[in-house]
């Protein structure tokens, strides 16, 4: 059947240079194997060239495929499914382009293209250890090039392509029996992009994340190269560069996905312990304590086959959390993960097929591998390194275990084990310890000398431990950590922890001056750790003094979802146009916009001022309608930024959620005075019948002829409200006024006069009589100090690159 209107060609090129890669990969990949191996300097050189060729051509796919992807998404090309399932018309170019990696397939071509960046850069360097790195490199572009294969061996699948049509997705639909399926109103337009999605940070957070998960390999494939070639010393120093800035870029990356998380999700911080963060965050401590391992031994000798381990187990890491992310064996308990596209056996073997030769081989020439047989001094620098490199694959060990044993057991055993109930304090009671061991090292190793330390060591960190000491004492009297839970002993460690960070702040500043005379170029290390320990006050400070600002005064409590983690006394409930009291503040609901053109969005307009009047300003939290045919809304939250804190706001619920008319119909009731009627949120009692009511409320004349029920209502928290609903008659017509107790959602109209001295009253219940929202509101103090020092710890990495890069150069001159 020949379809009307497709646009084929640009998938058939799509599907020509995924193939392209495929080959080119895996020739580029024996080739520099082949060049590895030669002894004939001729063949070696040959092998070499032949790999390079392939493998520009490799990368030239690669981008190809990505250059083709996105045409057919910003085009809507709506035939493929891949468009279709991601983006829609109404998204900005930005959006567009970060639907690409919203896809599992997508994240796989961005993970592809840097690997193409990697190894052009690294060819273009041409080292002695081209040869064994690029071999590993394009291995692993093979991997990648056959997750986006979709072809099928029998009845298994190999890849998932991105290029795939609508109507070979959804083969066996009969819609898709019709030429012209494509003018029908559903494949118009798409699904859209996830609405979490949409956002500035989604732009910027996966490819830094995915440079780092990429630049991984290099640490790695030294390591390789090394074992490979015997030549077990010979890398360590050219590595340390690429090392330093592998783990700076993907600290970074990770942390960017804190602040996105901080800006878009509405769990009220930057680090929720999710099993997806914790994947990323265990090959970051690894490779720190490979790189801390790796100085030790160019300086000393000591420590190169922990170093050998830590760079192996680095990348082996990523790719476990790659198969943790995509395999579908998170499950609902990450908000990261991917669906599940039946790639479960590629992904395992994608793990295994680098974990197990990796480290076999590690554990076969291991015995080769230098080794200093006397034991470290305990007053050397290296004997403190090398603990403190301990100390962080430990803590990586348990949050591995933490993070994959339920999961893990739960999808062999077809159990369902619940996490513990506080997930973040199960992983915080261990990691506080971690982080009071880290920072206490942080501060006193660099005064340290490597071999062995005299003692005058103690002189030189003496004024520094005395500033971190007095800084500590006026911080606890004159603000001090207002965390107050978990017991004492939580208590006591998370004070010990501020005061090692503090403590690592000051001395590494300190040695700076007194350990390398001030000289920025030699002080990536020491600006790396002022950076660290900086972060570290910030997240103490900022997780211990964080406070609830949106108590709720108002008595208007509202019913959330048994499944929901909001607590109603802190979500402040705000009628449209009424000040309400908020602490320090008065907080008004102005007013719900939306400025896209489908009002998926709507911004709420929350004015806030001091009750002195010496501050307003306004916060803009929004509301953004879910996509791909969920029902509902996500919440994006807003914030106003100061120096020393931030105000943070979400809305948790608006009365315009959705569209639908109030249905809510009037139930009528027939009483008497002192009788009682139920309703959902509590009763209400008619105590008496007031004949022409003169009040602040009515004004009626002794003349007219008015009733008023006067009702005291209960709603089960306690609260009392007064209800005084009217029958009157005006121009021989009968009439009532509804009197509403917005606080209980309840509006109670007096329509009738019956016998016997009963009235008939008519009660309804709908939460959509006013414009409303509901509020959470924190408070987060001295926050930008954890985000100054994953910036100061970033430039440390960056500086520390260079230095060694440049220190890598002038020793291969001195030996020319």
């Amino acid at each position: 059947m020949n379809y009307i209107g497709e646009h084929l060609l640009p998938g058939q090129l799509g599907h020509f240079f995924i193939v392209l890669a495929l080959v080119s990969s895996l020739v580029a990949m024996i080739a520099f194997a082949k060049s590895t191996n030669s002894t004939d300097p001729l063949l070696e050189r040959s092998w070499r060239r032949i790999g390079r060729i392939a493998f520009g051509i490799d990368a030239f796919s690669v981008l190809a495929i990505f250059g083709l992807l996105f045409y057919i998404i910003s085009t809507h090309k709506f035939e493929y499914y891949y468009a279709w399932n991601h983006s829609s018309r109404d998204m900005s170019m930005e959006y567009l382009l970060c639907s690409i990696w919203e896809g599992q397939e997508g994240s796989f071509l961005l993970w592809s293209f840097w690997y193409g960046v990697i190894g052009v850069f690294m060819i273009a360097r041409g080292t002695k250890w081209e040869a064994p790195i690029m071999t590993v490199l394009a291995f692993a572009q093979v991997c990648l090039a056959t997750m986006v294969l979709g072809m099928y061996i029998g009845d298994t699948m190999i890849g998932s392509n991105p290029f795939l049509l609508v109507r070979e997705k959804f083969a066996d639909a009969p819609v898709f029996s019709r030429a012209d399926y494509l003018s029908l109103p559903q494949m118009q337009d798409g699904q859209g992009l996830n609405q979490l999605l949409q956002n500035y940070w989604n732009v910027i957070h996966p490819p830094i994340l995915f440079l780092g998960f990429a630049s991984t390999i290099l640490p790695f494939a030294f390591a390789i190269a090394g074992l490979w070639k015997k030549d077990f010393t010979g890398w360590t120093r050219i590595a340390l560069p690429y090392a330093l800035f592998s783990t700076g870029i993907l600290g970074l990356g990770i942390m960017m996905g804190g602040a996105w998380a901080y800006e878009s999700l509405t769990f009220a911080g930057y680090w929720a312990w999710d099993p997806v963060e914790n994947a990323s965050l265990v090959p970051w401590l690894i490779l720190v304590a490979g790189i801390h391992t790796q100085v030790v031994y160019n300086a000393t000798g000591h420590s190169l086959r922990a170093t050998y381990l830590f760079f192996l187990l680095g990348f082996i890491m990523i790719l476990f959390s790659t198969f943790l992310t995509r395999s579908g064996v998170l499950g609902d308990s990450s908000v990261h993960s991917f669906t599940d596209l039946g790639m479960n056996t590629q992904l395992l073997l994608f793990l295994l097929v680098f974990t197990l030769p990796g480290l076999a081989l590690f554990a076969y020439r291991f015995k080769g591998i230098p080794h200093i047989p006397k034991e470290e001094e305990t007053s050397s620098r290296e004997f403190w390194m090398f603990i403190g490199s301990l100390v962080l694959f430990l803590s990586a060990a348990v949050i591995t275990w933490q993070n994959s044993f339920n999961p893990i057991y739960n999808k062999i055993t077809g159990q369902n084990t619940a996490a513990p109930e506080d997930i973040e304090f199960s992983y915080n009671k261990i990691q506080i310890f971690v982080a009071i061991v880290i920072g206490a090292l942080t501060a006193v190793a660099q005064y340290l000398k490597y071999k062995k330390t005299a003692g005058g060591w103690l002189r030189k960190i003496a004024v520094p431990t005395a500033i971190a000491a007095v800084i500590t004492v006026l911080f606890f009297v004159f603000s001090g950590l207002e965390y107050d839970k978990k017991g004492i002993g939580f208590q006591a460690a998370i004070h010990l922890a501020f005061f090692t960070s503090v403590y690592a702040l000051v001395t590494n500043l300190a040695y700076i001056w007194i350990g390398i005379n001030g000289k920025l170029k030699a002080a990536g290390g020491s600006i790396t750790h002022v950076g660290f320990a900086l972060s570290l006050v910030g997240i103490l400070i900022s997780s211990s003094n964080k406070k609830v600002l949106s108590y709720n005064t108002t008595g208007i409590n509202l019913k959330w979802d048994e499944r929901s983690k909001e607590k109603p006394l802190e979500n402040l409930t705000l009628i449209k146009g009424v000040p309400t009291d908020m602490g320090s503040y008065m907080a008004t609901f102005v007013n719900a916009d939306s400025v896209n053109k489908n009002g998926t969005i709507s911004y709420y307009r929350i004015d806030m001022m001091r009750k002195d009047s010496s501050e307003s300003f306004s916060l803009y939290p929004n509301l953004i309608r879910n996509t791909k045919g969920m029902e509902g809304f996500s919440n994006n939250p807003d914030s106003k930024h100061y120096l020393h804190k931030d105000i943070f706001s979400y809305i948790t619920y608006a009365a315009d959620m959705d569209n639908r008319d109030d249905t809510a119909q009037f139930k009528k009731y027939t009483v008497n005075v002192k009788d009682t009627v139920y309703y959902s949120n509590g009763f209400f009692t008619l105590n008496a019948v007031v004949p022409n009511p003169n009040n602040k409320k009515y004004q009626f004349q002794p003349t007219d002829t008015a009733l008023m029920a006067d009702i005291t209502v209960f709603s089960k928290e306690g609260s009392r409200y007064a209800a005084q609903p009217v029958f009157y008659v005006k121009e021989n017509e009968a009439r009532f006024m509804v009197d509403t107790v917005f606080a209980q959602n309840i509006a109670i109209a007096f329509s009738r006069v019956l016998e016997n001295q009963k009235i008939e009253l008519q009660v309804k219940e709908s939460n959509r009589m006013v414009p409303f929202v509901a509020l959470k509101v924190y408070e987060f103090p001295h926050i930008n100090l954890l985000w100054a020092g994953i910036v100061i710890m970033t430039i440390g990495f960056g500086v520390s690159a260079a230095y060694r890069s440049r220190q890598g150069r002038l020793k291969a001159v001195n030996k020319i």
